[in-house]
């Protein structure tokens, strides 16, 4: 979730070659594979289901070191504790959740049936779609590879992984693991360069999930499209954090930019810009200096800080700064001493505020996806509200308010993916709320009963009665059809 055109985006296609790696098939004999998988068990029972979740399960909480170990070599420098936190942890309880809730959800649901169609039943039966494709992305790749895993699992499907390049230690560990636990025609896991990603966004899945920037997922969609293949897509956007009137605006700088800086702001929901009422821009930047000093006391040392994931995104990163310079912005670093210049051996770029930033700058128009935090002001706020809604819709919204009439109008007024209120982030972390965009930031939803949801087809079937009227209504038609159809119009 990059800006639009970036060839090292999160969602850019695997220019390694994983192929030749055993647990790593090719991608026709990988998708054929599943599919006679598929054909051969359309609808897994309750146990295999179970099973396979149970080995997820295991997977991850067995290997949760080697995977930290990984992602820090991915990224160069990631804080083990940070990838603990923020992918094993939500990974497992995703996985438990649908453990627990599977057995229900599986069951048909009875709908009700209409006076004129009794005592026929109706009934929504839940039926895997077959063969699902996943396109992963380097920011969070164990949570965002797992977690659809899981819910396609839980549905009953078969999954093809696609991995991205920017993550080889951790796609090579993956691969292996799973191969020690899910047969070749259950799942499998690729890499490849983008051709490869583009002939995977256009195989005959029966359902793709696609999380990455808005600008390649309108090419996946086209993609899908040959197939008419349903395509879930989790994008990106920029997502405004909203401290409102009266709301202790040290307590909003402190968890706003606790929310920016995890994995260096390189999350598709951190807050991407603040809108803080005029009068408390001051005290918002001084709040932020103050969070910064106390959770990353030397920060270009810092093993809790994270390391930009490319070169390429590091450089991106500086070339916003400059510009925002170059074009009278004003650029507060939140570091002290020497460590306010970005370091380019360790790719760590130190965060900062800026303010008064013109609207024409990249930072303003394109999804950051780095430690650099714009902070508008604004007088009322309906100011505010009018200046989100300007914009293209986000993926994410955070509003700080203990008023719960401006918190209502917050929420009525303006339309996001999902919503925080007095935090950041903590949405997505809720199994049992749907998580995805809306217009330009995504379409469709994962996570929970709507993650199964998704990689299901929820069949809706009609049970006709022994006993029933439907003589009454077959031609030839006459007066009593014309009787009882007149009856049935005005009623």
């Amino acid at each position: 979730m990059h800006a639009p055109g970036e060839r090292d985006s999160k969602d850019a296609m695997d220019q390694t070659d994983l192929h030749a790696h055993p647990t790593m098939p090719s991608l026709v004999t990988a998708f054929e594979s599943l599919r006679a998988g598929h054909a051969r068990e359309p609808m897994p029972d309750l146990k295999r289901r179970l099973g396979w979740l149970a080995s997820l399960h295991a997977l991850v909480r067995d290997n949760a070191d080697r995977f930290a170990d990984a992602v820090d070599r991915d990224f160069g420098h990631r804080s083990k504790d940070e990838t603990r936190l923020l992918e094993i942890f939500p990974t497992l309880e995703g996985i438990r959740h649908n453990r627990k809730h599977l057995p229900k959800w599986m069951q048909p649901e009875s709908r009700g049936v209409s006076v004129f169609f009794q005592p026929g039943r109706a009934k929504l039966m839940p039926q895997p779609l077959g063969v699902v494709g996943v396109i992963v992305p380097w920011n969070y790749p164990i949570y965002l590879s797992i977690g659809p895993l899981a819910a396609a699992l839980a549905a009953g499907n078969r999954v093809m992984l696609k991995m991205s390049e920017f993550t080889p230690a951790t796609n090579e560990l993956l691969a292996e693991l799973l191969a020690q636990r899910f047969r070749t025609d259950e799942v499998a896991v690729l890499g490849g360069d983008a051709e490869v990603g583009k002939a995977f966004a256009g195989l005959p899945f029966d359902h793709l999930m696609f999380t990455g920037s808005t600008a390649i997922g309108r090419s996946v969609m086209q993609s899908a499209a040959e197939h008419l293949t349903p395509v879930t897509l989790e994008l990106g956007g920029k997502s405004p954090a909203i401290v409102g009137p009266g709301y202790p605006v040290d307590k909003a700088a402190e968890r706003i930019m606790a929310g920016k800086l995890l994995n260096a702001g390189q999350t598709c929901i951190a807050p991407d810009y603040a809108l803080v009422p005029a009068s408390q821009v001051e005290g918002f930047v001084a709040a932020a200096k103050q969070f910064v000093a106390e959770a990353y006391p030397s920060i270009l040392k810092s093993p809790d800080y994270t390391s930009m994931a490319t070169h390429r995104q590091f450089h991106r990163m500086v070339d916003y700064l400059n510009e925002a310079r170059a074009k009278g912005a004003k650029v507060v670093p939140l570091a002290a001493g020497r460590a306010k210049e970005p370091d380019a051996k360790t790719r760590r770029v130190p965060p900062v505020i800026v303010l008064d930033a013109p609207a024409d700058l990249h930072l303003m128009r394109h999804e950051i996806f780095g430690p650099i935090l714009p902070v508008v002001p604004y007088m009322g706020i309906d100011e505010a509200i009018g200046y989100v809604n300007a914009r293209p819709r986000p993926l994410a919204l955070y509003y700080f308010d203990h008023d719960q009439a401006r918190i209502d109008r917050v929420l009525a007024r303006t339309v996001s993916g999902g919503v925080t209120i007095n935090d950041t982030l903590l949405h997505i972390a809720q199994d049992e709320l749907p998580f995805g965009g809306v217009g330009p930031s995504g379409m469709g939803h994962y996570h929970g009963r709507e993650g199964f949801a998704t990689f299901s087809k929820m069949k809706p079937v009609f049970y006709q009665s022994r006993v029933n009227g439907m003589a009454l209504f077959k031609p030839p038609y006459g007066t009593a059809f014309r009787s009882l159809l007149g009856l049935l119009i005005r009623r």
